[in-house]
């Protein structure tokens, strides 16, 4: 089909602006890459945008010759792992049941889930609970409040809802019961919300630092993106700069950085490896049949 002159300018359009958008969003990576590996000198005089000046990798060296580095980027990594499991399992058992019509209290039970979005009981009662619970400084505490977003259950239970009923029933009548309905009918269909929805909680999982600043005291614990931020933060003190490796003049800037790149780089290679079911996930009810 050959398209109007029109169509043609509006595609021209759409593909400016989404090339804008990229490079909103891509320009600042490339800053902190330069900075992270440019020299103390030209980071001082300011000269550095883009491209790199004075190309210098001891930033790289002090980050990966550091095992607390190290270690935070590994324990990171398992907890992003233990989480985005324990999530996706809590979110697939909340929803599923909430597919089945003739469950009781199905209302009741949809409506007190989604109160949760919008109603919390705040800060402070959550960190008296949490201490009551014994999970102040336990690893625990980076698990189990937020394994399980409401906002995410909705679009698993909205997926689920729109596999036909009759598969369902076909099961039922070779005697299937739910459990292996859901083994052997909807998991196998839900392949597309899973990833989508597993990289939603693995990238607020890596990207998160908020509990762990309120509830994690032991520093072994602290993941990568907490440590980045008492870095970003605390430069300018002398016990901190000793504790997280600025005890060269003139590397601070280089060194955070090169730690920026260090804490995001990891995450940023997980999304080509799940793109094309992210893609079909993000557009869960875009079309119906």
């Amino acid at each position: 089909m050959i398209k109007s002159k029109s169509t043609r300018l509006g595609d021209w359009v759409i593909a400016a602006f989404c090339f804008l958008v990229i490079l909103v969003c891509l320009l600042p990576l490339v800053n902190v890459l330069a900075r992270s590996l440019s020299s103390s000198e030209a980071l001082i005089r300011g000269e550095v945008t883009l491209w790199p000046k004075g190309l210098n990798y001891e930033s790289y060296k002090l980050v990966f010759n550091d095992s607390k580095y190290i270690w935070s980027l590994g324990w990171t990594a398992i907890l992003t792992f233990i989480c985005t499991l324990v999530s996706m399992v809590m979110t697939t058992i909340c929803a599923y049941p909430l597919t089945y019509d003739n469950l009781k209290g199905r209302k009741v039970i949809n409506t007190l889930i989604i109160f949760t979005m919008y109603f919390n009981a705040g800060t402070i009662p959550n960190y008296l609970l949490l201490k009551d619970l014994d999970l102040i400084n336990n690893p625990l505490v980076l698990i189990i409040p937020s394994c399980l977003s409401v906002f995410n259950m909705i679009i698993m239970r909205s997926f689920l809802y729109g596999i036909p009923e009759s598969l369902r029933e076909s099961a039922e009548i070779d005697g299937a019961g739910p459990v292996r309905t859901l083994f052997s009918i909807y998991l196998p269909l839900s392949t597309s919300v899973i990833a989508t929805l597993s990289l939603f909680y693995a990238v607020g999982r890596w990207n998160g630092f908020s509990d762990a600043l309120m509830y994690m005291g032991n520093r072994k614990y602290y993941p990568i993106q907490l440590l980045l931020y008492n870095i970003i933060n605390n430069v300018s003190s002398i016990e901190v700069s000793a504790q997280d490796g600025f005890n060269k003049p003139g590397l601070s800037d280089g060194l955070k950085a090169a730690t920026v790149m260090f804490a995001t780089v990891p995450i940023l290679l997980v999304y080509p490896w799940l793109q094309r079911y992210f893609i079909a996930g993000v557009t869960i009810g875009a079309v119906k049949g």
